[in-house]
């Protein structure tokens, strides 16, 4: 029996925010998002419960980290701990897509 579930971004569930994100995957763990921030979108700062690593697929932009303004492009991965303050904003003239990764529960 075949039980491989294979997610789509055009089957994958929406984010419950309003913005471009769908969750890829998630399990008691792990979730996985692919977030698409238009030209001068922003998501404003705000915190996690959870560790997360980000990907940044394709664009860049400004990534909100503490205090401070770091630019990131394609191909940049980081990870930012639970509890810090992050945000972006898109400062580019296309799409900035970013993979997500939440570590839900530490080991």
């Amino acid at each position: 029996m075949n039980n491989l579930k294979i997610n789509t971004l055009e089957t994958a569930t929406k984010v419950p925010f309003n913005l471009d994100g769908k969750i890829m995957f998630g399990n008691s763990s792990v979730e996985i998002i692919h977030l698409t921030l238009k030209p001068s979108e922003k998501l404003d700062k705000h915190t996690n419960p959870a560790d997360a690593v980000f990907y940044v697929l394709s664009g860049k932009g400004i990534l909100f980290y503490d205090d401070k303004k770091i630019e990131v492009s394609a191909n940049s991965c980081f990870e930012i701990k639970k509890e810090i303050k992050r945000g972006w904003e898109n400062t580019n003239n296309s799409e900035l897509k970013l993979l997500v990764v939440k570590q839900l529960v530490v080991s």
